[in-house]
């Protein structure tokens, strides 16, 4: 089994809630799963270029002959997406939504006849199958039950998208209120290392 492992903080390892997290959630699959093949993805340190006709992967309908080497990258991060059977996602929220680095990434797994496709039913999804884990940190609250809920644009778009290609039902760990005090923040990270400790064997 290949587990795909993404990264889309802009801060470093070591002051990064989103990567400390996504990689104990690999370590804690990993040590269920030894077998499991890692790939790793930092879409920061290897950002991916906004979306256009000419850097689509290149059986997009959409893509145009242009700058190949970009459309090779493409080809090559939608095909580890297809290949993985487990997608682990590290993810900030900035400024009420995804990281544009990781809104770059997604331009290339929404392909038509890859990972979707139109019919007389509407919507098919062709990805399927496969685990999602979204290990999302928030600097506020943006829960549920608080008043900025209506405002929280990373938990609910994912599910949208991955929804739309087929995963229906991302695991989803959150850590919040990491910016409202040292105190909160240490019982975000605790709350949060607990659920990917419950993490289940793929």
């Amino acid at each position: 089994m290949t587990l795909l492992h993404l990264d889309a903080s802009i801060l470093p390892a070591g002051q990064s809630v989103s990567r400390a997290l996504s990689a104990a959630a690999v370590d804690h699959l990993l040590g269920l799963n030894p077998d499991l093949t890692v790939t790793r993805r930092d879409l920061v340190a290897d950002p991916l270029p906004h979306m256009t006709s000419a850097n689509l992967p290149p059986d997009h309908p959409g893509s145009q002959p242009g700058d190949e080497a970009a459309r090779a990258v493409s080809a090559t991060v939608l095909e580890e997406f297809l290949a993985a059977d487990i997608v682990v996602i590290g993810v900030p929220m900035y400024n009420f939504t995804v990281p544009g680095q990781l809104k770059a990434w997604i331009d290339r797994i929404l392909v038509p006849g890859r990972t979707f496709s139109y019919g007389p039913d509407g919507v098919q999804g062709l990805a399927g199958g496969k685990r999602v884990v979204i290990v999302l940190s928030r600097g506020g609250l943006y829960g549920a039950d608080t008043p900025y809920a209506a405002a929280e644009h990373v938990g609910t778009y994912l599910r949208t998208v991955l929804g739309f290609i087929g995963i229906g039902a991302p695991e989803i760990v959150v850590a919040e209120g990491v910016a409202r005090g040292d105190d909160m923040r240490a019982a975000a990270l605790a709350d949060a290392r607990q659920a990917i400790a419950a993490l289940p064997a793929a």
